[in-house]
């Protein structure tokens, strides 16, 4: 005799599970489920657990692409980093999917590769899914982007950065507001030549712009910079400081375009011999994990991810609760500059 196939409820029907058999097994109204998988904050806590406990033991996987039809809702949010290869961007994007999650909403990443012409492409790809809305990495985008998400009418926020021509939402910092401060602070401690070693990142060349700009203005107007490929790599720091030395340049501080670059600057000092910070300051951005913990420890710029992930999704959770209220949204989350032995 042929075994039959294990079933969650006598009467069970063949097939994939349903909403109606989770609501028979967690005992509540089809509504209930519904509104538990789609709208979880308008359900009680208990009532909850009931229903995801049903769908741990029905196995069910909810329609998505059906309940989007249905309430012309995706419950779907892009988020666009340049890489997953750094932690940098890692806080941020870790708390805007958990604050997300909890909401009831999934979370799609796409990889730009600090490319706008690859963003571009994936929003081509994204928008045919409608998300909700669409988190986006800076504030340097095609012409054809800025119109395809003007044209779609969804909720959008540029991270990391602040411009003057916000698509909708805006949640970041200056970049010009950072490397104004960095070049105070080292100006103040004494420094006089300066050098840059950034990788070609349009945040990155912004900030080390302002740097340039600022000591102008200190009069300090000779301060080369050595520029290597995006992404940032521990190489590409060795290289930068390698190439300034080839050049014949001597700097007495070295801002870099973030703490992975200012480590490599670190160790091929150390391999040259080159003290710090006696010989050589050296100053990073993005405070990682590892940057107090180097040797010497790094001076850096800190900036608060999880806070800035988590008034993102504020910002979306919002807007997405009153829809057709388009009220304007600028953040500035600010940074603080970190003081090591490096400088």
């Amino acid at each position: 005799m042929a075994k039959k196939p294990a079933q969650f409820l006598p009467d069970a029907p063949a097939g994939a599970p349903t909403l109606i058999d989770v609501a028979r097994v967690a005992g509540v109204s089809p509504i209930t489920v519904s509104r538990a998988l789609n709208r979880p904050e308008v359900v009680s806590e208990k009532a909850r657990n009931k229903v995801l406990e049903a769908v741990r033991l029905t196995g069910y996987v909810p329609n998505m692409l059906a309940g989007g039809l249905a309430s012309n809702k995706s419950r779907l949010v892009a988020i666009f980093v340049p890489t997953i290869a750094h932690t940098i961007f890692a806080e941020t994007v870790q708390a805007l999917m958990d604050h997300l999650s909890v909401a009831g909403y999934q979370t799609l990443i796409g990889l730009t590769g600090y490319s706008a012409e690859q963003e571009e492409r994936l929003l081509g790809a994204v928008l045919g899914r409608r998300p909700d809305g669409i988190v986006l990495t800076g504030t340097l985008h095609t012409e054809e982007s800025r119109n395809r998400l003007s044209a779609a009418g969804i909720p959008v926020v540029e991270a990391w950065d602040l411009g003057t021509q916000p698509i909708d939402m805006q949640v970041g910092f200056s970049h010009e507001e950072v490397g104004r401060a960095i070049a105070d602070h080292l100006y103040g401690k004494g420094y006089r030549r300066f050098a840059i070693v950034s990788v070609d990142d349009s945040r990155a060349l912004k900030r080390s712009r302002s740097v340039v700009a600022q000591l102008k203005t200190l009069g300090i107007d000779d301060v080369p910079i050595e520029i290597l490929p995006a992404p940032a790599s521990v190489l590409s720091g060795r290289e930068g400081l390698r190439n300034l030395l080839a050049a014949g340049q001597r700097p007495d501080v070295i801002v870099c375009s973030s703490d992975t670059v200012a480590q490599g600057v670190l160790a091929e000092a150390a391999s040259q011999g080159i003290r710090i910070p006696e010989e050589l300051a050296v100053m990073g951005f993005g405070d990682l994990s590892s940057a107090a913990h180097v040797h010497p420890a790094l001076s850096t710029v800190n900036i608060d991810g999880s806070r800035m992930g988590k008034l993102v999704a504020q910002a979306l959770l919002q807007r997405f609760r009153d829809e057709g209220a388009a009220q304007p949204v600028k953040l500035d989350t600010g940074f603080t500059l970190v003081d090591r032995a490096s400088t």
